[in-house]
């Protein structure tokens, strides 16, 4: 056997590089077992992170203290900022990144942690005593000890890769994929499903012609992920472009259909319904006759681009003859084409909150074992798992985001109580409390918790004191300083807002849609002195003005969040006889049972428990 550790982490990709780092810097000694060491942190889709509710998620992960807001920052070639027409609860941060440049800084910093070794192998089964998980068999014959174990596996337990009729083996292009892992979980009681996701083909960026193409730029003043101040904005941008299929690209690929393994029965698996293949688009939205294809570049130095939109298990040649009617494109040369893949996943309601198996004891899943799809879903997930598996065998208790803190408790509650039987992504939609849970304030919420745990360091718990006592300096001058209408009356009527006819507090004026901070600022010398100390860092000033400016939403929302804390902090007992409870009905107890909810607001979203039983249940409770 080989040295013994206190976590093994299996996989190296987005999840287990979050998991091994957290534990890591708690203090556990990990080991990461990979496959292949040279291919830690692959960005195995789209070169980008963030976008809609996932750049909430990665700026949580950063004030956590993970990692992938740091890697995002320093591999940057474009930012934007996503929904800035809407409210400040929908604006969503998203970067276009160098992939060979996300992958080296990954692996920098975790060779820069002393508690965490490498070996690459392939883990082939667990190793237990009871119910207890005690390590680890590998393909290499090896067995390694450990107290706790975390599977990342993503998409590699028994991976098949389809291209038009032909499939073979593999966990992603160039890769093989990891076998007898499933066949184990599966002894020892888990359930498991198929899954499939997809890529697009690469591109010769040099072979496209860009005059026909919209040009997307980044920000003017382009942001960052990391709370940290380890990173910067980025000094020079990348743009992306955009382009179009039409029916001639259509008809092209509908000939091929009879040859898909999606359409000739090769592949029954369930793929991402919100990032479809470009023949399921084909099919499902036949009323269209085109589609928006983004054409990413994958680094600083490369000229490969990947077609975001274009993802298909087609033939190759028939891509190739469709790609060559796209706009821009009609003398394109692909690098290599794209493809579907399927693997196995272990339906999460087996999990606890904590990630933790309800089957055995110190074994943890992460990822796309647990059927999401996306880095950002991953890499949140293997954070919570390696903090929880330090926890697990250090005798504390569990960390756990609830739905009104993080983004990550949505996450990590929809797939332990509601299940999924498809590949399962983040929208802002899903979160109940999105006023509250904004990307601009992660690190508000978040890192005095992580501070707490011993992760968030001693640096970026000071600096978010910093931005708290900035943000409520300017919010008091506001509310405690008075504007006389001969002062402001002039930037009123010019800004098309109604005049003032009596003095009145700034913080009424700011709360007009139409006033701004620098409006305000030339009618208060001392307003401008005040903004100037606090440009230094925009983050606090942006912070006060939607403070300011939703100050009534999101009251209105905490105050929902405390209303909803008497059903959701209500206990249940893991051994709560259902059956006993004679106004439930049959599906709600059956699902009671298996899944043990901890308290009511679990049991409220476990999907076949209705409202009706959620009130038995409190009338029982009462009494």
């Amino acid at each position: 056997m080989l040295t013994d550790y206190d976590i093994v982490v299996v996989g190296g990709g987005h999840a287990g590089c979050e998991a091994a780092a957290a534990a890591a810097g708690l203090g556990s000694r990990v080991l990461l077992v990979t496959m292949n060491m040279q291919h830690m942190a692959q960005m195995s889709c789209n070169p980008a992170m963030g976008g809609i509710a996932k750049g909430q998620i990665i700026r949580e992960i950063d004030a956590i203290g993970g990692y992938s807001g740091i890697v995002s920052d320093r591999s940057m070639i474009q930012f934007r900022m996503l929904n800035k027409s809407k409210g400040p609860a929908m604006w969503s941060p998203r970067s276009q990144n160098d992939r060979s440049l996300f992958a080296h800084e990954w692996r920098k910093i975790l060779e820069s942690l002393p508690s965490l070794d490498f070996r690459q192998d392939t883990v082939t089964s667990l190793i237990k005593e009871g119910d207890r998980v005690t390590g680890v068999r590998t393909a290499m014959g090896f067995k390694i000890g450990a107290r706790a174990v975390i599977l990342t596996n993503g998409t590699f337990l028994n991976g098949l890769i389809h291209i038009g009729e032909k499939q073979f083996g593999g966990g992603r292009s160039g890769e093989r994929a990891s076998l007898g892992l499933t066949e184990c979980l599966q002894e020892l009681g888990f359930r498991s499903g198929r899954m499939k996701t997809g890529t697009p083909p690469r591109i010769d960026g040099r072979t496209i012609d860009y005059s026909r193409l919209e040009e997307q730029k980044g920000d003017q003043e382009p942001g960052r992920f990391s709370f940290s101040g380890l990173t910067s904005p980025p000094s020079r941008q990348r743009s992306c472009h955009i382009t179009y299929t039409n029916p001639e690209v259509h008809e092209l690929l509908r000939a091929g259909f009879d040859r898909s393994p999606m359409f000739n029965g090769r592949i029954q698996s369930t793929g991402p319904r919100y990032c479809p293949s470009i023949e399921d688009k084909i099919e499902r939205f036949a009323d269209r006759d085109r589609h928006q294809l983004f054409i990413e570049p994958e680094g600083w130095e490369t000229v490969e681009v990947y077609l975001n939109g274009f993802s298909s298990s087609l033939p190759e040649e028939i891509q190739y003859q469709a790609l060559r009617k796209v706009a821009g494109l009609e003398n394109a040369k692909m690098f290599r084409p794209g493809y579907a893949i399927e693997y196995d996943y272990f339906p999460p309601d087996q999990l606890t909150l904590s990630l933790e198996t309800k089957h055995i004891e110190g074994l943890f899943f992460a990822g796309q074992i647990n059927g999401t799809t996306g880095y950002e879903e991953a890499g949140c997930q293997g954070l919570m798992a390696g903090i929880n598996a330090h926890h697990k065998i250090s005798g504390h208790g569990p960390f756990i985001l609830e739905r009104s803190q993080a983004y990550i408790g949505v996450l990590i509650d929809d797939l332990v109580n509601k299940g999924t039987d498809e590949p399962y992504r983040m929208f802002t939609s899903r979160a109940e409390f999105r006023t509250l849970l904004r990307q601009d304030n992660a690190d508000l919420r978040l890192t005095p918790l992580s501070y707490g745990l011993g992760l968030a360091s001693q640096q970026r718990f000071d600096r978010v004191r910093e931005k708290e006592a900035g943000v409520k300096a300017l919010i008091g001058f506001f509310k405690s300083t008075n504007a006389l209408p001969g002062e402001v009356n002039d930037m009123l009527l010019a800004a098309g807002t109604n005049a003032i006819d009596r003095k009145a507090r700034l913080f009424s004026l700011f709360s007009r849609p139409q006033v701004t901070f620098d409006m305000l600022a030339k009618t208060s010398e001392k307003l401008k002195n005040l903004l100037a100390q606090q440009r230094q860092d925009p983050e606090t000033v942006s912070q006060a003005e939607i403070q300011m400016k939703y100050e009534g939403y999101i009251a209105k929302e905490k105050e929902f969040v405390t209303r909803m804390g008497q059903i959701e902090h209500t206990a249940l007992h893991p051994d709560f006889d259902y059956t006993g409870v004679k106004s439930l009905s049959a599906e709600a107890v059956q699902k009671l049972t298996y899944h043990k909810p901890g308290t009511l607001g679990q049991a409220s979203r476990i999907s076949g428990v209705s409202p009706t039983d959620i009130s038995v249940l409190m009338v029982y409770l009462g009494r």
